[in-house]
């Protein structure tokens, strides 16, 4: 099976995707949006860090991995509607466990099997290797040294602005207040959190400065927990579950060790 295959009838989806986020909390506007920029080549995802270097660490390399916005190895649980703009898979767990319908996704679905929604592409060879690539990019995300900082704000990075670099924190990281991270294009942020993320119902982590989702990466060794209705940037490697409480938007990619949860959700892979 070909990754790069062109998945059927986007305009229709996005047709439904509309009619039904409209009812819903989901920002479907900003979904509509993200998907005239969406690309479906797994090519352009795994090079969308070849740009010149910027600030802060080398990026990390997610290689397959990069190819989904919503990458898990025990199921995707889902309260419909919710918005998904990219390629979406779980592996090893049975297709059975990925509980998105097919009018929630801009993008392929893939199962290793012919149980998952009756649109999924049966891929089991493909998703050993992202699930692999994903395990990899963790190992290298938590495995990088020599911080710019340790322990910012005791974990409390509300209210905070923060510039490109690696910051690591011991214990769990709170975001109960908006959090600004302000760089330019190229510039890179690693956050090595050896407990969970938690961020705050209605809370936002912004942008400034020309400053990419694609380029912060979130590397959670506990659970990563969005708040209701909170705007969130980057990219999670985390190793136990990604929560996501009713209408949070993720620009970034969900990249779970073990599984996703998803109410109405909007999560929208970023631009390359």
């Amino acid at each position: 099976m070909n990754i790069t295959q062109e998945p059927k009838h986007t305009v229709s989806k996005l047709t439904r995707l509309n009619r039904a986020a409209s009812k819903k909390l989901v920002p479907i506007g900003a979904v509509l949006m993200a998907a005239l920029l969406y690309s479906v080549s797994p090519a352009a995802a795994e090079g969308s860090h070849r740009s010149s270097q910027g600030k802060g660490p080398t990026p990390v390399n997610l290689r397959s991995a990069g190819s989904f916005v919503i990458l898990s190895k025990s199921g995707i649980t889902d309260v419909y509607a919710s918005a998904i703009v990219g390629n979406v898979g779980t592996s090893p767990i049975t297709g059975a466990a990925l509980l998105l319908a097919c009018d929630e996704v801009v993008g392929t679905i893939y199962a290793v099997d012919a149980a998952g929604p009756a649109c999924s592409v049966a891929a089991a060879s493909l998703l050993t290797t992202a699930v692999g690539d994903m395990q990899t990019a963790y190992d290298d995300a938590a495995g990088r040294k020599f911080p710019t900082a340790t322990e910012l704000g005791a974990g409390n990075i509300g209210g905070k602005t923060i510039t490109p670099g690696l910051y690591k924190w011991s214990s769990s990281v709170l975001i109960p207040n908006r959090v600004t991270l302000k760089g330019g294009p190229n510039d890179v942020w690693i956050f090595q959190i050896a407990g969970n993320l938690t961020v705050g119902n209605g809370i936002a982590v912004t942008l400034s400065g020309g400053a990419q989702a694609k380029n912060i990466f979130w590397q959670v060794a506990g659970q990563t927990t969005l708040g209701t209705t909170a705007n969130f940037k980057g990219i999670v490697l985390c190793k136990t579950l990604i929560a996501m409480n009713t209408g949070a938007v993720m620009n970034g990619r969900a990249l779970a060790q073990t599984a996703v949860t998803l109410q109405k959700n909007a999560v929208i892979q970023p631009a390359n």
